[in-house]
């Protein structure tokens, strides 16, 4: 009887179960398509998931070295169709393997996205998303336009810090004390991103100069300096570039307020290239070119397990700002977007244009078997001229121009590119030997390639007497310092915020000097719009006895709230000056100011061709600015407006 009701139940489940299977199967399949779209959604808005919990960090020594290949060719931008010399390009999110393939993992990144073409067979390939973005290949006296679009839609993968002077569009009040913890943070700073493109080292009016102010969100939201060559999408900004100035690498990055470093730290990079034929470039025919030439953009990250970057959500000092820290260093080295990499190369000559793209992080370079190089040029083009080192110190934001020999070395030869600047630069923690100690590989195949041909000995003739900049009866010179804020933690340039009244005004065509002793324990590489400077000396001073005399003339209590009084350091001075480095003697937007030492610098608001006018009139727009290129101090008041007039 037990059995028989035992079968009876079984037969009655049986049933039940039949009868109930499609709509299991149909729960089921729900489900299935939910999981589906909360992957979708994952990519497209990666911390989603990273906001319930902490990532886990990967330790860099489990990254496998020299197995990513370097991307090269790189791609180009091609210009829009039937708009010759005009191009658009996105700021755009989308899932890259940065990490060696063995690792199985792909990382979200941002990243610069338009129509491009191989770089050395001009083969067309469509609509490519990269990071670093695609390059620009212009010519001088040849303006373009570019319509940028903010395309990111997504949170940043980043915690913002609304503590700090920042873009702010949803005019959110500032925090105070407790700070909420992050994640979640402050979901209202996370969304929309502002994003603006600035080209750095060129000339170009104020109106397209991609200023910290000019930014615009994928929702159309606008900041105050925000402008547009014409009307256009609300989510999008037209910008005329000139291309004005002699031969140079250059290259572009975001520069939206107060958030430039977590946008930088996300991808927001690319190459901007401006060349002239010879004989207007009377080197174009003696330099490696094509497969033999290659743009190296240098940044270091960290990573969680899940592949993802990773970003500090903890400030340095969290009851003051939650999230902000004075310098972001990571613990791997990444070439054009790929970690460790490897380069195959021929046996010949090869040119490398390099940018230290990194948030903080400066570089000492060598090769590992001590081979020497030849440095043609730095951040405005070439240098007066060739400078043989075997040893290469480069900050955030400089540009080098190299060439390199692989002739003498035999086939299956491996040479690493090494780093040995301490960080912070230059008397930070050391590098570890097998991490942050190594940049890339290369590997000699058996192919030849170029020979290398001879250079004139003198590269750039405007430069023959360095520097060509002279120092005339009338000059306008300041005095600048820099200085902590042990307030805030935060350094300041002149002891000044962000937002106090316009101070620095130059006049169009006039040449100014710049005096500028450095108060703080740290190398700042300091950034100029529209100008480029001339190194004119570097000075060691007493700068507690300075510092101390400084802040009593300005009544002791940082910030000031009063324009700065300067104060001449000429008696603080305790040795004699030296001149720029050989491989400095250039035009410089971005100039490495030592602690301990006044740094003095020159800049002519007209064109550094020695024309008298720029093809723009450089006293329309919003203005530009100077700052540190240490993104993580420029977005905590290290930088101040430049107005000219």
């Amino acid at each position: 009887m037990n059995h028989v009701k035992a079968g009876t139940k079984m037969r009655s489940n049986k049933r039940l179960y039949k009868s109930a299977l499609p709509l299991l199967i149909a729960v089921l399949m729900l489900l299935m398509a939910f999981g589906s779209a909360v992957e979708i959604t994952a990519q497209h808005h990666p911390r989603a998931a990273d906001n319930r919990g902490p990532t886990v960090p990967l330790d860099p020594t489990l990254i496998p070295q020299w197995e990513n290949q370097l991307k090269r060719p790189p791609p180009v931008y091609v210009h829009d169709p039937g708009k010759q010399n005009s191009y658009t390009v996105e700021m755009t999110q989308f899932r890259e393997r940065v990490l060696p393939p063995s690792m199985g993992k792909m990382t979200t990144t941002w990243g610069y996205a338009g129509f491009a073409k191989d770089a050395i067979t001009g083969k067309r390939l469509g609509f490519v998303r990269s990071s670093p973005g695609p390059t620009f290949e212009t010519k001088e006296g040849t303006p373009i336009t570019v319509k940028w679009v903010n395309e990111i839609r997504s949170p940043s993968l980043f915690a913002v810090d609304p503590t700090i002077h920042w873009a702010n569009p949803n005019t959110m009040p500032t925090p105070t004390l407790p700070f909420l913890p992050f994640p979640p943070g402050y979901t209202h700073a996370q969304s929309p991103v502002p994003l603006v493109t600035h080209v750095h080292g060129l000339e170009v009016q104020s109106t397209s100069d991609g200023g910290p102010l000019a930014w615009f969100t994928a929702n159309g939201k606008h900041g105050p300096g925000y402008s547009t060559l014409r009307p256009t999408a609300p989510n999008a900004a037209i910008y005329r570039y000139p291309n004005s100035q002699p031969p140079t690498t250059l290259f572009y990055h975001d520069h939206a307020l107060g958030i430039t470093r977590l946008n930088l730290a996300s991808g927001l990079a690319g190459f901007y290239l401006e060349r002239q034929d010879f004989p207007y470039d009377r080197l174009a025919d003696k330099l490696p070119s094509g497969k033999y030439e290659m743009p190296l953009v240098i940044q270091d990250r960290n990573f969680s397990t899940d592949g993802s970057f990773s970003f500090p959500n903890v400030g340095d000092h969290p009851d003051i700002h939650p999230y902000w820290a004075a310098e972001f260093f990571g613990n791997t080295i990444m070439v054009n977007g790929k970690v460790w990499p490897n380069m195959n190369v021929a046996r010949g000559q090869y040119r490398f244009r390099i940018v230290d793209g990194s948030n903080a992080r400066f570089y000492t370079m060598s090769f590992s078997n001590g081979m020497p190089f030849t440095q043609i040029g730095c951040d405005g083009g070439y240098l007066r001229a060739p400078v043989t080192l075997t040893t290469l110190t480069m900050g955030p934001s400089e540009r080098a121009d190299i060439l390199v020999d692989f002739s003498n070395l035999a086939p299956g030869t491996k040479v690493i590119l090494e780093n040995s600047a301490r960080a912070p630069f230059p008397s930070g923690d050391p590098v570890n030997p097998s991490t942050t100690g190594q940049i890339m590989q290369f590997t000699v195949t058996n192919k030849r390639g170029r020979a290398p041909a001879e250079l004139p000995p003198i590269l750039n003739l405007q430069l023959i007497k360095f520097p060509s900049l002279r120092h005339p009866s009338k000059i306008r010179i300041r005095t600048l310092a820099f200085v902590e804020n042990s307030n805030s933690y935060a350094a300041l340039l002149d002891g000044q915020m962000w937002d106090a009244p316009v101070s620095e005004v130059a006049k169009l065509g006039t040449t100014e000097q710049w005096i500028i002793p450095n108060l703080t324990g740290a190398t700042h590489p300091i950034h100029i719009h529209l100008v480029q400077w001339q190194i004119v000396s570097r000075t060691p001073f007493d700068a507690t006895r300075y510092k101390a005399d400084w802040l009593k003339l300005n009544g002791g209590q940082l910030p000031f709230t009063h324009p700065t009084i300067p104060l001449s350091p000429a008696k603080y001075l305790t040795g004699e000056p030296r001149g720029a480095d050989k491989n400095e003697q250039g035009w410089k937007d971005t100039v490495r100011m030592n602690p301990s030492e006044v740094t003095v610098v020159r800049a002519r608001f007209a064109p550094i061709d020695g024309t008298r006018f720029y093809p723009f009139d450089a006293r329309v727009g919003p203005g530009y600015v100077w700052h540190c290129h240490i993104v993580d101090h420029e977005d905590n008041e290290m930088m101040r407006p430049l107005d000219v007039v």
